[in-house]
């Protein structure tokens, strides 16, 4: 139930966007489903604003938990400057979430969110109760360095044929991917009202060389990741290689591992039918 005794809110489309200040930051961020608990705080991609995220796989997480999802500082409609690199995302990571009083959370990631919660959970192991890793790779993975011009040729061929980025960064380019990919592009679309600001090129490019710096960082231990956690990808990643979500599943114990078969990075989002729900029930309460 929600504590202001109003029906919750469990539609990401209709999430109200709020405010936090922590330090010298205003992060932006919006919230939906039933209050109360532990929260489960969503760490989007490269680039992105709180307009990314698939509305099927909030909504249906939202249906039994209390969702938050956030723009990182400098992007989106949250002050301050893009950080350098990812170990200082994690820290303002870490700020937003104690401003808003939380002491435990459960993380929902994808992409370069899911290496800022890496970080995260490094330094504060204790702080996340349950952990789903999509479309993401360890600190020092193999090729995560060279998303830089795999990230620039696909924006290319996205101009000349008109499409939109994702479409050529998260799905395959044959019919079945190209089809997947022009949905879920209409999915994030949904909410006409209120709309986040878009990400700009500076951040964009300050992002991009975090990212590398990451890949060509020495590995992390992540032995620190004690706590359940669910990692799944497509099978033809170009972004974050494939491989790299089954080097996490052998570097932490006890984490369950989908590969989605004929899918890119955005794995999630074309098998979103059969992935909302299991990562529903791996976040229940």
């Amino acid at each position: 139930m929600s504590t202001t005794g109003e029906p919750a809110i469990t539609s990401y489309a209709k999430a109200p966007a709020k405010t936090v200040t922590a330090g010298d930051v205003t992060f932006a961020y919006r919230e939906l489903g039933p209050m109360g608990g532990v929260p489960v705080v969503f760490f989007v991609h490269l680039a992105a604003t709180l307009d990314n995220w698939d509305p099927r796989i909030v909504d249906a997480i939202a249906k039994t938990r209390h969702v938050i999802t956030f723009d990182q500082r400098g992007v989106g409609a949250s002050s301050g400057t893009v950080p350098d690199t990812l170990e200082k995302a994690a820290d303002d990571a870490y700020a937003f979430i104690t401003a808003l009083g939380f002491d435990k959370v459960d993380v929902f990631s994808f992409s370069m969110g899911g290496m800022i919660a890496q970080d995260l959970i490094v330094k504060h192991p204790d702080l996340v109760r349950k952990l789903v890793l999509t479309g993401t790779g360890p600190r020092g993975g193999e090729n995560i360095d060279k998303v830089v011009g795999v990230t620039y040729w696909d924006i290319f061929r996205s101009v000349i044929t008109r499409s939109d980025p994702k479409e050529f960064l998260f799905f395959n380019r044959d019919k079945v991917g190209k089809q997947a990919g022009k949905a879920f592009v209409e999915r994030l679309e949904e909410r006409t009202a209120d709309r986040d600001k878009k990400i700009s090129n500076k951040a964009f490019s300050t992002q991009l060389k975090a990212i590398q710096r990451y890949g060509r960082s020495r590995p992390a231990d992540l032995a620190v990741i004690t706590q359940p956690t669910l990692i799944a990808n497509g099978d033809n990643d170009r972004m974050v290689p494939s491989v790299l979500s089954e080097d996490l599943h052998k570097r932490i114990a006890g984490s369950e591992l989908i590969i989605y078969p004929n899918s890119g990075h955005g794995g999630i989002f074309q098998y979103w039918q059969e992935f909302a729900p299991v990562a529903a029930k791996f976040l229940a309460p």
